[in-house]
């Protein structure tokens, strides 16, 4: 990502916000999920983090990322 290249399994994840994608990975303990926006010129920003445990993502993780991208839009408003 720092380089401009495409993390090895990702998906967009627009229901988020725009630009948000989906980095998915695993070990010998499950399947976890990184949620991140790379959009910005300034930094590559994680909006959240979790171990998957179910076949869909919960609710309360899309919530939780979708707060905190508006938190960094609006932030980035107000340092304009």
């Amino acid at each position: 990502m720092q380089q401009g290249l495409n993390p090895y399994d990702w998906k967009p994840f627009s229901t988020i916000g725009p630009g948000v994608r989906e980095i998915r990975t695993r070990d010998a303990d499950g399947i976890y999920r990184v949620m991140y926006v790379a959009k910005f010129e300034e930094a590559v920003y994680v909006l959240h983090c979790f171990q998957k445990k179910t076949q869909t993502t919960s609710q309360s993780d899309i919530d939780l990322a979708k707060r905190r991208y508006k938190e960094l839009v609006q932030e980035r408003k107000n340092e304009n």
